[in-house]
């Protein structure tokens, strides 16, 4: 008797695979002409509300640098922290406990990809669509104001690649970050409250509201092994200038040892919530 080969469903994770999924995120921010005007007014307007904050701050002072900045500078930080965060950031916790909960995850977990992969590449997508909407526009405005209205222009190209690749770099380790902290999903049915509490301290510690020259020097070192300010404010320290050379390469170096070590981390949670999968739904 022949013997009947059996046929194993195996995991791809070629690039062509996973693209609908990124493509699709896009289509569906740009398919209803409210929610896309509101969400541009939305993040334009917090933006202007953290600049002229700071600018009353110091309005309020008699020192002209404040925390190593002066006003132009925290001009750049306050709006390229914008673009940089904007990019960075992905929603990620809410839509895996949502998976968890309607029982889609085990749709996903039975399709030859890898859940891990598809949620990158929606990520992806998500960040590509904020990165051209408001971010590049906010990015370009803030040049022309510096160069028409201050006269100030010391950008080059070498700085610009530099931010865009430690903008990077600070996205997957935001991705890597999101999964490990959405595993909470597979053992709380509702993480809404602590997705809202992890943003707020995030934009502390990331330096996305506070650059972190403000904290104490010991939290400032306590800073440079941890992987938050690696998020949002290197890079856009980067776009300053304010990191020397040796102190570039250390922190695009920290960057990536963060990487590795997230993705051993995420790759040791996801091995485990698989094996205790409970769906409360579909």
């Amino acid at each position: 008797m022949k013997k009947k080969k059996k046929k194993r469903k195996v995991k791809t994770n070629r690039l062509h695979v996973y693209t609908p999924f990124g493509k699709s995120v896009i289509k569906d921010s740009l398919a209803y002409k409210g929610s896309f005007y509101l969400f541009v007014i939305c993040k334009v307007l917090s933006v202007f509300i953290t600049y002229y904050l700071w600018r009353a701050i110091f309005s309020s002072s008699d020192n002209s640098e404040l925390g190593g900045f002066n006003q132009v500078e925290i001009l750049t930080y306050v709006f390229m922290s914008f673009v940089c965060s904007n990019m960075v950031y992905i929603s990620m916790t809410t839509k895996i406990g949502e998976n968890v909960v309607d029982g889609s995850i085990a749709i996903n977990l039975i399709k030859p990809i890898s859940y891990k992969s598809k949620l990158f590449a929606e990520s992806i997508g998500e960040m590509i669509y904020k990165f051209i909407v408001p971010s590049v526009f906010v990015w370009i405005g803030l040049e022309v104001y510096k160069y028409v209205i201050l006269d100030e222009f010391s950008l080059s190209g070498i700085r610009i690649a530099l931010f865009l690749l430690s903008s990077m770099l600070s996205f997957i380790i935001y991705f890597l970050f999101e999964f490990c902290f959405g595993m909470i999903a597979f053992y709380s049915t509702y993480v809404w409250g602590m997705e809202i509490i992890k943003n707020s301290v995030l934009s502390f510690l990331t330096g996305q509201i506070i650059p972190l020259t403000f904290f104490p020097d010991f939290a400032q070192k306590l800073f440079n092994y941890l992987p938050f300010s690696s998020m949002n404010y290197v890079p856009v320290m980067i776009y300053l200038g304010k990191i020397s050379s040796s102190e570039l390469i250390f922190s695009i170096e920290r960057q990536i040892l963060w990487i590795l070590i997230l993705e051993l981390i995420s790759i040791a949670l996801w091995r485990r919530v698989v094996k205790r999968i409970s769906i409360l739904g579909g």
